[in-house]
């Protein structure tokens, strides 16, 4: 950091922390501090802007503007320039406002004087919570020692705005403009359930009080000591979770990767020699890092954000000290409320006491919502705020189920989300009867229950669930979970591992599905408009045939003297097939050149998922030893449907008279060629879908694990005569969904659909 930019951020620094600990209003001190950024970045006027309500910015703060319009004038977050940067949470510089596009006039404000604008986002836990703008009249250039500057100032801005002080400030400005504080929300459910207990305000984040550093090589020493003891504490703490937790290997030890990151500690080191303290430098590190990857639309490397986010913030408790474990006897049943969590911040706590867990930030890919969801406990995410409303100890109440999170629950909320807590213990205690019961139907027809299995932890479904084996093993989770390509011998421990843990009962291998939003990190890809239908899947391994050779080698040699089943994803046609088989088949011919162990039986098949195979089915099933019907992709293309747009969530429905045809048309003729056809996709594990695939003759389901139970209550009570009977009568009709007419059927038929 240049030495110009240092004194000036640290001589006003001085003098806004002078403003803020004086003892004069809150909106005094706003007023004071928007003139001290006039005066001191030498422009003609200042604003501060605050989000309320996380949909709008309220001015609340005015340098040589319209006097009047301090709390009188409001924007929606992302309208104009302003509140495009806090939707953004970029800072912008503009020339001139008046030849800028998004420059949205406000007369009443008193713009028309100025031309030059830079404004920078107030963010606090990678959210804006306010934009600080700086005018002048002339065409001006910022330069990057002011936008550095502003940027800088920002952070220490930002601890004073989230405060209990600004916070009560804007509460009572809410309150006299009538507008309610909310005491329930509706968020996003990434795991179903529900709790209820003492709210646990998840704190690691540190406030950054000292931004430059007074010792840079003291720093770079604190630094480096804090970075060493808290990847030796994470080391214990990973291999003690291991037994406690079931194995989660595949995330925590990526997580463990990203905590040891040369790149990443080189480069908080390098901002500490450019003059911040150690934990100034974390955070600025982070941030670049943010806004370089935050756009992105790779699921992969967002997910990385929020590891990045929770390694920073362990540095930050090491750097201050704070780094003492949460000793869960002191702790009852309690509701953890975070603003975003790795998967390690789970291992702070007796996971047995957490009956929830609520998230200002998360997605259902996020890792510690996959451990979540794995241990049974509810999650809800994408409720903005509550991370710096609520209190530690308030009771919070939440149900997982429809996304609602409420704050000092009434009575009848309580009472509510009590009774639903014990329905589901009794469901459990149900589900755990029907182990060993078999999945037969009413007419006694024997359905075949298999799991999806992705990471380590899915594979204690095998003993819960007493399945018939594994219908799908999703190969490219432990290579998205590495940190470069695994050769043959890693692979090979991998699969064997699995064999292992499954004893006798069948296990399917899908060949690498990467590609579209499943993305390698040590891999270059070329951007697509549509990946969804591009270069993934089988198409990527059948260009790159070294990595299909390796892993079908790795298959071979791990299942010696076992029945192989391996089942390539994504096959269009029938070359294709013949293309992927005969790389299989190469690879065992060179295993018994070199008289190797190999696989007892060797069977292999195919997913249809891609239309056109549908059309050459009848050849396919002359060649293939099984099939599974991957139905995600398969509705995706039917319909010409992104199945990950929200818009188009409920427009086109499985259940639907085009799409069961098609499945029906499947079923039909590999029972015609007497090819085994299982379903791997979401409808099975569906309890209503399923009970439809079992009329149109489906024999053979691959279940998520959560789902089996669910499903097998199903399976018990359904008649597929009956339902295959009704269901082609409804198949002649040619309504958008038939979905309302089946639960009606269900209901009716007693078959235990929910």
């Amino acid at each position: 950091m240049a030495a110009g930019l240092k004194n000036k951020a640290m001589e006003i620094l001085k003098l806004f922390k002078k403003i803020i600990g004086s003892k004069i209003s809150v909106s005094a001190k706003l007023d004071k501090a928007t003139a001290l950024l006039a005066d001191e970045f030498d422009v003609d006027a200042s604003a501060c802007y605050l989000v309320l309500d996380d949909n709008y910015l309220e001015l609340f703060s005015a340098y040589g503007f319209n006097t009047k319009i301090t709390n009188n004038l409001t924007l929606r977050v992302g309208e104009g320039i302003i509140g495009g940067i806090a939707m953004s949470k970029r800072t912008t510089a503009v020339e001139n406002i008046w030849q800028n596009p998004d420059f949205l006039y406000r007369a009443e404000a008193g713009e028309d004087k100025y031309k030059s604008f830079l404004g920078t986002p107030i963010i606090r836990w990678v959210r804006s919570i306010g934009v600080l703008c700086l005018y002048k009249k002339d065409l001006y250039t910022f330069v990057k020692t002011d936008v550095e500057a502003l940027e800088t100032l920002a952070m220490a801005f930002a601890e004073w705005v989230a405060s209990d002080e600004v916070r009560e400030y804007k509460n009572t400005f809410m309150k006299k403009r009538g507008q309610a504080i909310k005491d329930s929300y509706k968020g996003l459910s990434l795991s179903r359930g529900f709790g209820i207990g003492p709210a646990v305000v998840h704190r690691r984040r540190q406030t950054v009080t000292k931004i430059f550093a007074d010792d840079k090589t003291a720093e770079l020493n604190r630094l480096k000591a804090a970075h060493t003891q808290m990847n030796t504490d994470l080391e214990q703490k990973f291999n003690e979770s291991k037994l406690g937790l079931g194995e989660h290997a595949d995330i925590l030890d990526a997580y463990r990767m990203f905590a040891q990151d040369k790149g990443w500690y080189n480069k908080i080191a390098g901002y500490v020699d450019g003059g911040l303290t150690a934990e100034a430098a974390v955070e600025r590190a982070y941030e670049d890092m943010w806004n370089r990857l935050s756009a992105t639309q790779d699921t992969y490397l967002k997910e990385r954000l929020h590891d990045l986010r929770d390694v920073a913030d362990r540095l930050l408790a090491y750097l201050y000290g704070d780094n003492t474990d949460i000793k869960a006897a002191d702790l009852g049943e309690i509701v953890v409320i975070a603003q975003t969590m790795g998967p390690a911040d789970l291992m702070d706590y007796d996971y047995h006491k957490i009956k929830a867990l609520v998230l200002e930030d998360g997605t259902p890919t996020m890792h510690v919502a996959i451990v979540a969801k794995a241990l049974g406990i509810p999650v809800v995410s994408k409720i903005k705020g509550i991370y710096k409303e609520i209190k530690s100890g308030e009771i919070v109440a939440v149900n997982g189920d429809d996304g609602m999170v409420y704050i000092r629950p009434s009575q009848k909320v309580i009472d509510d989300i009590l009774a639903k807590i014990a329905a589901r213990e009794q469901q459990i205690a149900q589900m755990a009867a029907l182990r060993d019961l078999p999945s037969t139907t009413l007419d006694n027809q024997h359905i075949n229950m298999y799991i999806n299995v992705g990471l380590n932890f899915d594979l204690d479904y095998i003993e819960t669930t007493n399945c018939d084996g594994i219908g799908l093993y999703r190969t490219e989770i432990p290579f998205m979970a590495a940190e470069k390509m695994p050769d043959v011998e890693h692979q090979i421990v991998y699969y064997k591992n699995l064999l292992d843990k499954t004893g006798n009962k069948k296990v399917v291998f899908r060949s690498l599905d990467v590609g579209s939003d499943k993305l390698l990190p040590y891999w270059t890809y070329s951007g697509e408009e549509n990946p969804a239908i591009g270069w993934r899947s089988i198409r990527i391994t059948l260009d790159r045939r070294a990595i299909l050779r390796q892993q079908m080698r790795a298959f071979i040699r791990a299942a010696a003297d076992k029945e192989l089943n391996v089942m390539f994803p994504m096959i269009a046609n029938l070359a294709e097939f013949r293309d992927a088989k005969e790389t299989l088949m190469l690879e065992l011919d060179k295993e018994k050149r070199r008289f190797a162990k190999v696989p007892s039986k060797v069977n292999v098949g195919l997913m249809i998922e891609v239309p056109s195979v549908v059309f050459q089915l009848d050849s396919i099933l002359q060649e293939a030893d099984f099939i599974s019907v991957g139905t995600n992709d398969l509705a995706q293309f039917v319909f010409a449907c992104d199945r990950t747009n929200n818009r188009l969530a409920e427009r086109y429905d499985v259940l639907s008279v085009p799409f069961l045809r098609v499945m029906r048309e499947i079923i039909t003729k590999a029972n015609e060629a007497k090819v085994l056809c299982s379903v791997c996709g979401e409808m099975a594990s569906n309890p209503i879908e399923a009970m439809v695939l079992l009329g149109l003759g489906y024999r053979n389901l691959s279940i998520s694990g959560a789902s089996f139970g669910k499903v097998k209550r199903m399976i018990r009570s359904a008649d597929t005569t009956q339902l295959a009977d009704y269901i082609n009568t409804l198949l002649e009709y040619n309504q958008r969904t038939l979905r309302p007419q089946l639960i009606a059927y269900a209901q009716d038929h007693g078959i235990e659909i929910f």
